[in-house]
């Protein structure tokens, strides 16, 4: 990782932490306030399986189409105003999906929200790096797991606003409204600044790794299979996430017929135990490093929610999607981390392409899911969290070993 000088962070450091990890905690929060109504905006909209779908699959493919114009917007306006600004409209995406009164509204809606939430996941992930380097030591796990808090809390919200009958429109504008605010005032304490002065003048690019060059094209070659490999690693995270968002809900409510306000437990869960993994993943990647906590995380992934498959229950099911959600809770934060450390990249390069790229798995795991639901059971379609954890067990190998 990045190699920094330890010292004391200053009060202006602790401060830009905390509001960065609102910024997280508001992304997170945010849409899982939409997912538990899923189930009611399908069954009001008429639709099956397949154009479900093919719907929800509209906010990963807005976030693919703007993805990339998060650099630009970041290094133009700096990461704090960007955050902040896409999570103000991405709040309007939410609450446009929540009313939509037809599949195409909805898919449109969702399309807004997750371009704007593309802008939002690069700018605070860039704006949450800089802090780290400040501080000199790993503290983007921390964040991540505050993101699961949010989601956490917001797919309470929603549980609770559905247990109490309150109508889809007045819950979401009040989950804009709040998180708006909570958003607006975490930008006063972000990094002044550009982006750029993350390290003091002088000194080498992110990671202080020595300017090459000339790199051969053996060592190109290389650069590329690891990045590839890191994008199918933070994919296969992506996935098992979608299965909680878009199918968790869903499955108990209509598969295993749990009541509306319990089958919003299923991506609490997963959120839950996802958080649980983040907060203690700082520490077993320094003592066991980053590879063997990825590997034993989606062998839990694999096992616990293949076991949940095999024998459906509701309690089961609810324990599968958390060992799932504590077996892939590392995996975003340790791709981007390690693409932002390969070498003979630019700055920024590698986070940018893994944060782009891995919302392939949001992309296509909905419409995948809901075919083969439709075609089979949303059982069989929810295999597709088993066999993300295998993926990355395959994929491992590139992480960093335990370091002595």
């Amino acid at each position: 990782m990045t190699v920094d000088v330890l010292r004391r962070p200053s009060l202006a450091d602790r401060r830009a932490r905390m509001a960065v990890a609102v910024l997280f905690f508001t992304n997170g929060a945010l849409f899982a306030n939409l997912l538990p109504r899923y189930p009611q905006i399908k069954a009001d909209l008429g639709i099956g399986n397949a154009a479900y779908g093919l719907a929800v699959a509209a906010f990963p493919a807005g976030a693919i189409t703007a993805g990339l114009a998060a650099g630009v917007l970041v290094r133009r306006f700096g990461s704090a105003r960007v955050a902040v600004g896409g999570t103000l409209l991405t709040g309007v995406g939410i609450l446009a999906a929540g009313l939509a009164d037809s599949v195409v509204v909805f898919a449109g809606a969702l399309f807004l929200a997750g371009a704007m939430d593309a802008f939002t996941d690069v700018a605070q992930n860039a704006h949450g790096l800089r802090v780290q380097r400040r501080y000199g030591r790993s503290i983007i796990n921390s964040f991540h797991a505050i993101w699961s808090v949010g989601a956490v809390t917001g797919g309470s919200m929603a549980a609770a606003a559905i247990a109490l009958g309150l109508p889809r429109g007045p819950h979401l504008l009040f989950s804009a409204a709040v998180f708006a605010v909570a958003a607006c005032v975490a930008l006063r304490y972000c990094l002044p600044g550009p982006e750029t002065d993350a390290e003091p003048a002088g000194e080498t690019d992110a990671g202080d790794r020595a300017p090459v060059p000339a790199r051969s094209p053996a060592a190109g070659v290389r650069t590329g299979w690891v990045l590839a490999a890191l994008v199918l690693i933070a994919t296969a995270g992506t996935l098992v996430e979608d299965a909680g968002m878009s199918w968790a809900t869903l499955y108990l409510s209509d598969s295993l017929h749990a009541t509306a306000a319990l089958a919003a437990s299923g991506y609490v869960a997963l959120v839950g135990a996802q958080f649980v993994g983040r907060i203690v993943g700082d520490r077993l990647v320094d003592r066991f490093g980053q590879r063997t906590v990825a590997r034993s995380g989606a062998l839990i992934a694999a096992v616990g929610m293949g076991m949940a498959l095999a024998v459906p229950t509701v309690p089961g099911t609810v324990l599968g999607f958390a060992a799932a959600g504590f077996g892939v809770a590392t995996l975003v934060p340790a791709a981007m981390h390690e693409a932002d450390e390969l070498p003979g990249l630019k700055p920024g390069s590698g986070l940018t392409l893994v944060s782009w790229l891995m919302r392939l798995g949001f992309l296509l795991s909905p419409p995948v899911v809901g075919l083969v639901a439709d075609a089979t059971s949303l059982r069989v379609g929810l295999l597709v969290v088993p066999l993300a954890g295998l993926l990355v067990l395959v994929c491992g190998g590139v992480l960093q070993p335990r370091r002595h």
